[in-house]
């Protein structure tokens, strides 16, 4: 969402979005924190100097018309997690390729799960796109790229991450206000504090709200008496994507844009990455952004919607990156390099942390240094 829901953190890029290519998070594998359990490292331990300002912070709170019962049941086993700190001060900005970006946002996987994701709740969606305008497969997209159709919804206490975010000052003022809200989430009765779960920075449920976007544009869409974005049905989580997109200015029956020459809507002509495909943008491209600041991201939103409905890859090619690989030459070489025995973690062709730790071990083991970049000389020697 924009910088009310994201700050500084480029989509998920905490939660997912800069995390494409082999770094977890809803565009990246599986962790252990979306499958169940949590690494050591984001479970609480003692900290006096958090204690002490929880201590303080109660005070704040309760002037904000928190109460002494909600504050002792958000924090009854919240602490310190300093994984949460650790991922925090370790967000890189990275500078994915469109072509890598839309190689996992829309990759075969997340296409035919959306497809499936997309027949299981039709008639959900058509009612969310009724009320709200929003065309179905674009919620159908948001919710794919941020936890990959309820795959990936995180299962950090939003109060630790959020006390531990604001404790620690970098970005503290924000993650108060967000631990302002979730507590406040928690006195409205729409989750319990034991159901209170996220990403590690805070983000909730299907399509990953932060508290505060939460209390501003949640609905409760299947009309049982909350706003439940955690549970297994996405109803109000879809509803809530929606009711976003259309309170900052989505246009009903307005497509989000296109590749040029593949019946794209006249509009404003982008190019993001040079040489590469060239789209047209309607304004509704610009409301997708809303959700998150970045033309990959709303590119992403937009392409993965129109395969979700049947509409075809991109037709225009991508130039060959730095190394002067095409994404199939990549591909070749993430195959090669595991049948070899170096595991990439996949064969999308984004070359990330997987595929280059797996190339310097690979050179390691033929006497190169192991500088872990790919190139055509590399894919040669692999046969």
């Amino acid at each position: 969402m924009n910088l009310t829901r994201r700050t500084t953190l480029l989509g998920l890029g905490a939660f997912g979005l800069a995390a494409c290519g082999g770094t977890g998070g809803a565009l990246g594998p599986r962790s252990n924190a979306a499958s169940g359990g949590l690494p050591a490292d984001l479970r609480p331990i003692p900290n006096a100097a958090y204690d002490r300002w929880v201590a303080a912070f109660r005070s704040r709170a309760a002037a904000q018309g928190i109460s002494n019962a909600t504050l002792d049941a958000g924090f009854r086993g919240a602490g310190f997690l300093p994984g949460v700190v650790k991922r925090d001060r370790n967000q890189t900005e990275f500078s994915r390729t469109l072509e890598d970006y839309l190689a996992i946002a829309a990759s075969d996987e997340r296409v035919s799960k959306g497809r499936a994701a997309f027949a299981r709740h039709r008639s959900t969606l058509a009612a969310v796109e009724a009320r709200y305008g929003v065309a179905a497969e674009v919620v159908t997209a948001v919710w794919g790229l941020e936890s990959f159709y309820g795959e990936r919804r995180g299962n950090v206490p939003v109060v630790s991450a959020t006390s531990t975010l604001a404790f620690d000052g970098r970005r503290g003022a924000f993650f108060e206000k967000q631990l302002i809200a979730a507590l406040k989430i928690l006195q409205s009765g729409d989750i319990s504090a034991s159901g209170l779960k996220g990403s590690w920075a805070g983000a909730m449920g299907h399509t990953q709200f932060i508290p505060t976007s939460y209390q501003a544009f949640a609905v409760d869409f299947n009309g049982d008496g909350r706003r439940d974005i955690w549970s297994d049905d996405p109803a109000d989580s879809l509803a809530s994507t929606a009711a976003y997109l259309s309170r900052n200015g989505w246009t009903r029956g307005r497509k989000w844009g296109g590749e040029v020459g593949n019946g794209a809507p006249q509009g404003r002509t982008i190019q993001p990455q040079p040489g590469g495909p060239r789209f047209s943008v309607t304004s509704n491209f610009n409301v997708i952004k809303r959700y998150n600041n970045s033309d990959s991201y709303a590119i992403g939103v937009g392409h993965l919607s129109d395969r979700i409905a049947g509409g075809g890859p991109i037709r225009a090619s991508f130039p060959p990156d730095k190394y002067g690989l095409t994404k199939d030459d990549r591909v070749r070489l993430q195959e090669r390099l595991t049948a070899r025995g170096f595991d990439t973690g996949g064969t999308d062709g984004v070359v990330g942390p997987n595929s280059r730790a797996a190339i310097s071990a690979y050179q390691s083991s033929i006497g190169q240094s192991p500088t872990g970049d790919p190139s055509q000389a590399l894919l040669r020697s692999l046969g």
